[in-house]
C-alpha cells in the first residue's frame, strides 16, 4: 500500500462518493466528491498530508454553503412558464352555447370547452367573452 500515491486514495474516495451518490439521490454526497478530487489535485500538485485533508475540507463544506441554499431555492419556486390548466386560468373566452350554473360551451384557446359560471346566478350569451377563473375536470369555470 505504500507505492500508491495519496492522489490515487483520494480519487478512490471520490469515486465512492459518486457511487453513493448515484444510489442514495443525496447531492451533498456529490459535493464531498469534489472536495475529494481537490485533495487529490492538492495530493498530485505535492501538497502534505495536512494541506490535503483541509482542502478537502474546505470545498466541501464551501459548496456545501453554496450550493445547498441555491438548490433549496430552486425547488421551491414555481415554474415562470405556465402548463396545461394552469395556462388556461385568467384566458379569456367567447361563449358559444349560453353558459351558466348548470353548464354552457366557450371557445377557449381555439378549442371548444363545457363551461359553467363561477356565481350559479350569473349567465353568460352567445358571443360574450368571459374569463376562465379555474378547471375542473374537463369544464372550464367562468365569470
Amino acid at each position: 500500500m505504500d507505492d500508491i500515491d495519496a492522489w490515487v486514495w483520494w480519487l478512490i474516495g471520490a469515486a465512492g462518493l459518486g457511487i453513493a451518490l448515484v444510489v442514495t439521490a443525496m447531492p451533498e454526497l456529490g459535493m464531498l466528491a469534489l472536495g475529494a478530487v481537490a485533495g487529490a489535485v492538492t495530493a498530485g500538485l505535492g501538497g502534505g498530508v495536512v494541506l490535503q485533508v483541509v482542502v478537502f475540507a474546505v470545498v466541501s463544506v464551501a459548496l456545501i454553503a453554496v450550493v445547498r441554499p441555491i438548490a433549496a431555492r430552486h425547488r421551491t419556486q414555481r415554474p415562470q412558464l405556465a402548463t396545461g390548466i394552469d395556462a388556461l386560468k385568467g384566458k379569456h373566452a367567447v361563449v358559444l352555447e349560453r353558459v351558466d350554473g348548470s353548464g354552457g360551451r366557450i371557445k377557449l384557446n381555439g378549442e371548444v370547452w363545457s363551461a359553467r359560471a363561477l356565481d350559479g346566478g350569473q349567465a353568460y350569451e352567445v358571443g360574450q367573452e368571459v374569463d376562465v377563473v379555474d378547471i375542473e375536470g374537463a369544464t372550464a369555470i367562468v365569470m
